[in-house]
């Protein structure tokens, strides 16, 4: 019978883990869209791709992670959200885009390193700002390399680079 009770109430906690995003990073996200937009209420609505197309992109998209953000009924751009590999553990990060699915910022949200937060810098993010679906991210070419930090740069590099590569497949099957 304990066993049942111990079951049900993880099964529960799950439930309730899986609507919405956690409250910290939603803090986060809402701070950065209030700033990147320049508005104080807005929607965030949760983009859902269907599993068939979702697997053949080369970014993850799955419950909670693409969102449009609407206000007035208006579409100003969109969030992605997700997760990238450090040395030996991962990071969580946002991309916000406008409605043209153009970079207006990228923010790494939680770092759980103690080597290589510099990749949260401000500065080393903007060179991300203007990327779009027809450009090609190259670390140590036009994405540059920060000492220390090699692993966490690569793997944020190639993330947002498989977000743009998926975003064009999304933007010709007129999902965005």
């Amino acid at each position: 019978m304990m066993k049942l009770k111990q079951g049900l109430l993880l099964f529960l906690a799950f439930i309730m883990l899986s609507f919405g995003l956690p409250k910290n990073i939603q803090k986060k996200v809402d701070k950065e869209i209030k700033d990147v937009f320049n508005i104080e209420s807005f929607a965030l609505n949760e983009i859902i791709i269907a599993n068939k197309i979702a697997e053949s992109l080369p970014s993850k998209f799955n419950h909670n992670n693409l969102f449009k953000i609407e206000a007035d009924n208006t579409l100003l751009g969109y969030a992605y959200l997700s997760q990238a590999s450090s040395k030996t553990a991962q990071f969580d990060y946002m991309v916000l885009l406008d409605k043209d699915l153009v970079i207006l910022k990228s923010k790494v949200l939680i770092y759980r390193e103690e080597y290589g937060g510099e990749i949260g810098s401000r500065r080393w993010l903007k060179q991300f700002i203007g990327k779009t679906q027809n450009d090609d991210l190259r670390y140590g070419d036009n994405i540059v390399a920060i000492s220390g930090a090699t692993i966490s740069v690569r793997s944020m590099t190639n993330a947002v680079n498989d977000l743009l590569k998926s975003l064009k497949v999304l933007h010709t099957k007129n999902i965005l």
